[in-house]
């Protein structure tokens, strides 16, 4: 970046190209494998991360060594099963780095320091059952990742609603800015949640089911279709994307 700006100041080059240059230096190409985006989190407030499922392997350890030799950052890996977190550990060194995995999200957070600061605001996530606690969890370390305070409560849903009335009672006391709701079956909590409160509520429906809600297209169709205003929906089993906006919307209010 300096030589950009020197070669601009000398009048070697015009501020179009200038701007061309930038542009085109924020990606990164590793042998052709991945073009990183380094300036996401410049952009948009939060950083790129690496989706690992379906990726090979060598070019998955690949674009990990790369962007960690460039950037100081934190580096989230999504989706990232067990076996090739052991294994990313044992290829990396497990005193090289700081690794940070939650197994029931299969969410890798790597960092070459830890960096403690005070949350920016609290966001609420809730999840119907059991069964979709993974995907609430990768909500979870993406809000605290980006810099918010997570309020969870679990298996609270509609089959026994007498449950949820006391939790969402706190998270208002609380002063929950957001609410995440994953659900799958037939999908009707974030409805109830955004009856009751007069904050976002973000949908996240996902495969948990069977018969006709198999695969979580029941619970997607039934969040799209709620006659509560105020719901947001994302894709089936996409913890990540509700996260990111939950922290958009905080971003949005502060």
């Amino acid at each position: 970046m300096k030589d950009i700006l020197e070669r601009l100041v000398n009048g070697e080059i015009d501020i179009e190209e200038a701007e061309k240059i930038l542009k085109s230096d924020s990606i990164l190409e590793f042998d052709d494998v991945a073009k990183f985006d380094i300036k996401r989190n410049d952009r948009t407030g939060f950083p790129e991360a690496i989706f690992a499922q379906s990726k090979d392997y060598d070019d998955l350890i690949l674009i990990i060594e790369k962007y960690l030799e460039s950037n100081d950052e934190d580096l989230i890996i999504t989706k990232l099963s067990c076996e090739r977190y052991e294994k990313i550990l044992n290829d990396l060194g497990r005193d090289s780095f700081i690794y940070d995995y939650n197994k029931r999200a299969q969410i890798l957070v790597i960092r070459k320091e830890i960096r403690k600061k005070d949350p920016t605001a609290k966001i609420g996530i809730i999840t119907a059952g059991t069964s979709d606690i993974n995907i609430a969890e990768e909500a979870k370390v993406i809000v605290e990742e980006g810099g918010c305070e997570a309020i969870t409560s679990y298996d609270i849903g509609v089959a026994g609603i007498h449950r949820l009335f006391p939790q969402i009672a706190y998270m208002v006391r609380e002063g929950v800015k957001v609410f995440i709701v994953c659900a799958g079956m037939e999908g009707a909590l974030p409805s109830v949640v955004a009856g009751l409160v007069d904050v976002p509520v973000i949908g996240v429906p996902t495969s948990v089911g069977y018969g006709v809600g198999e695969g979580g297209r029941v619970a997607l169709d039934a969040m799209l279709q709620s006659c509560a205003p105020g719901i947001a929906v994302v894709n089936i089993d996409n913890g990540f994307g509700a996260g990111v906006f939950a922290l958009t919307i905080i971003n949005g209010l502060i």
